[in-house]
């Protein structure tokens, strides 16, 4: 359990903190609902924020509102649905890492509106007007120190907030790595040396 939250955990929780996402009332959008994004979405509830889940696949809808406890799930490629939040979020989260269009998102902006980047996107182009001359800011955050990642240990702990696993021994790990390909994996892979050795 530990392991998940001393890597995606603190990934997400840092700039959380930093950007004052932990404002109770304020409105947070979640790009991505993987091992980053499913813990964002429970930092998310745990400060307070109304969170929106933004997904392209709509087999994801069931585990980000029921599982997750998202407030609200989009389907990023509806245009409709996209267009119908335009400038209601303070926050976003992207942990995107497969290329995707930055626009659509910082529409979603009100002005003063943040977002961070978490994911690995091979490149990241906008129009300029995105950022409406500063009234929006977008931001990369991949630096944690041990204070912090101790408070969000200890956070998660007060608020019952724990990764979504899947334990596996070492001699699955090629099937594993297949469903990583397949994005099959809800929502972190742990190995279990001890039980691996037996």
């Amino acid at each position: 359990m530990a392991a998940p939250l001393l890597r995606a955990g603190s990934t997400v929780y840092a700039p959380m903190i930093r950007y004052k996402m932990n404002q109770p009332g304020k409105s947070l959008g979640v790009i991505g609902l993987g091992g980053l994004g499913h813990l964002a979405v429970k930092f998310g509830k745990a400060f307070g924020l109304n969170v929106t889940v933004f997904s392209t696949s709509e087999s994801k809808k069931g585990e980000a509102l029921d599982l997750l406890g998202a407030d609200r799930f989009v389907i990023s490629s509806d245009q409709e649905q996209m267009k119908s939040l335009m400038k209601s979020l303070d926050y976003i989260i992207d942990n995107g890492s497969g290329d995707h269009p930055f626009d659509p998102y910082m529409s979603l902006l009100k002005i003063g509106g943040v977002l961070v980047m978490v994911g690995y996107p091979s490149e990241v182009r906008m129009h300029p007007g995105s950022l409406n001359i500063g009234a929006r800011t977008i931001a990369g955050s991949m630096t944690r120190g041990t204070k912090q990642t101790q408070e969000m240990i200890d956070f998660c702990a007060e608020n019952k907030i724990y990764p979504e696993i899947e334990i596996i021994e070492i001699q699955y790990i090629t099937e594993a790595l297949e469903r990583l390909i397949n994005k099959d994996v809800k929502f972190r892979f742990v190995i279990d040396i001890e039980n691996s050795l037996k």
